[in-house]
């Protein structure tokens, strides 16, 4: 790509002309998107905290309710931190080195901003906060690798992501050896029933007689009685080392239908919350919007997840005739093609990076992967920087909910910034700002920001 010689080469431009052009002084610039992203980020948090409270089906306490604020004010400040501070350590290295370079618009300083920023927050929701712009992150070094030429996607990738991811989870969910949320969540799809550790039958009591040979007659069908006992036996049948009640066949069918009917109940719930001012007003398209086979989607996920996970369990356990965690690798392989129904490219790095923080856990208890002092820290750090570089010198290789959302905490500034000097990397940052602009109907209220302290 033209320019990738330049990477590394100055550039004179300064922090004025490039994101506080409103003002003269980087002070008064950092002060106003401080004050610019308080009420966003308190609003946003306090809905958070409001769902996690609700979630608990019960009557808070007044103890509840006081951490519930605390953690509201802690987490608000938290994100304004990093909103701010960027603004700060962005300018006091235009004034420190005199010039930007590739590294400094936007990664190097949202680095510093970060690792700042983290530390406000409480200890217990940093590997969440990581894991989610893992996430987001990972999607966009993939597509800023793709413009590139340096990696090309391959047809359902996200599918074998996901199915590899979800192997190795539900094989450590069927050993029974770690505790994670994320297992919460898995049981719904596969059942308590799977979950480890596996039991297996102890030897047999000193003096204790052999258990008779009870192999099923065999049939001819020749005859009515034969086809009704294959029916019969089919349909009861359930393998000893099965810990579900009823027959293999009854505990995979309605192991898939309860996913089936819950996920489109939940896709039905969103699409009525998402059009709730349609609804009020009479004009809810509900033909187009509801009956369709979009809404069956996930729950065709789900339910044949459910179903060909457990089949597939049940008939190894028939075939080798006892019951082992490894099963759960082929299960989980064949019942993750239920994923081309319902491909999600956030559930599958969601699911990818829970499995690797899962692993490397354990690594870590086995001495297998070296443990570094804060690595949580700056592998948080380092995932928001890749955000904020991806949003401000190719916003095109950004999910577009988060470009709207760092539109919102800088205060509506970043659709503002001046990007037509770092042009000279070879990336048109200008042109994909304004092209991501346009496409996401963004519109511009002011020619200041909230708070801009104009000079």
């Amino acid at each position: 790509m033209a320019g990738q010689s330049k990477l590394i080469d100055p550039l004179c431009i300064t922090c004025k002309e490039f994101q506080h052009p409103w003002t003269d002084h980087c002070v008064s610039a950092t002060a106003g998107i401080l004050l610019s992203a308080t009420p966003y980020c308190l609003r946003v948090y306090t809905i958070v905290y409001a769902l996690s409270l609700l979630m608990r089906h019960r009557i808070p306490s007044r103890d509840d309710l006081r951490k519930t604020l605390l953690g509201i004010i802690q987490s608000t400040a938290f994100l304004v931190t990093n909103a701010y501070t960027f603004i700060l350590y962005n300018c006091a290295l235009r004034h420190m080195l005199g010039r930007y370079n590739f590294y400094t618009v936007a990664f190097v300083p949202c680095f510093l901003a970060s690792f700042s920023a983290i530390l406000v927050e409480r200890p217990a929701r940093r590997p969440l906060l990581t894991l989610y712009v893992a996430n987001v992150a990972t999607e966009a070094l993939w597509k800023m690798a793709e413009s590139r030429g340096w990696v090309r996607s391959v047809p359902n990738g996200q599918t074998l992501i996901f199915g590899v991811s979800m192997a190795a989870l539900l094989y450590i969910y069927r050993t029974g050896t770690t505790k994670d949320s994320i297992f919460n969540i898995l049981r719904i799809f596969v059942g308590k029933e799977e979950a480890g550790p596996i039991v297996k039958s102890g030897p047999a009591v000193p003096g204790e007689q052999p258990a008779p040979d009870r192999r099923r007659p065999t049939v001819s069908f020749s005859t009515v009685s034969d086809w009704v006992r294959v029916y019969s036996n089919l349909i009861r049948a359930k393998h000893e080392s099965c810990r579900h009640q009823q027959s293999c066949i009854g505990y995979s069918l309605m192991g898939g239908i309860k996913p089936f009917v819950g996920g489109v109940g939940l896709q039905v719930a969103l699409k009525l919350v998402m059009n709730v001012k349609r609804i009020t007003a009479g004009k809810m398209p509900w033909k187009k919007m509801i009956f369709n086979r979009g809404t069956l989607q996930l729950g065709i996920f789900m339910g044949s997840f459910s179903f060909l996970y457990k089949s597939v369990s049940c008939l190894l356990r028939h075939s080798f005739n006892r019951d082992d965690a490894r099963f759960a690798i082929p299960a989980s392989l064949i019942a993750s093609i239920s994923f081309t129904q319902y491909p999600d490219n956030t559930v599958a790095l969601y699911v990818m990076w829970k499995a690797l923080q899962i692993l490397c856990t354990k690594g870590q208890e086995h001495g297998i992967v070296p443990h570094i002092p804060n690595f949580m820290l700056f592998l948080y750090s380092f995932f928001t920087a890749v955000l904020f570089h991806a949003g401000i010198l190719e916003p095109k290789s950004l999910r577009p909910s988060y470009y709207k959302f760092l539109q919102a905490i800088s205060g509506d500034r970043l659709s503002k910034f001046n990007l037509s000097a770092f042009d000279v990397f070879g990336l048109s940052s200008q042109q994909q700002a304004l092209d991501t602009i346009k496409a996401l109907n963004i519109v511009e209220k002011s020619s200041l920001p909230a708070y801009s302290f104009a000079s």
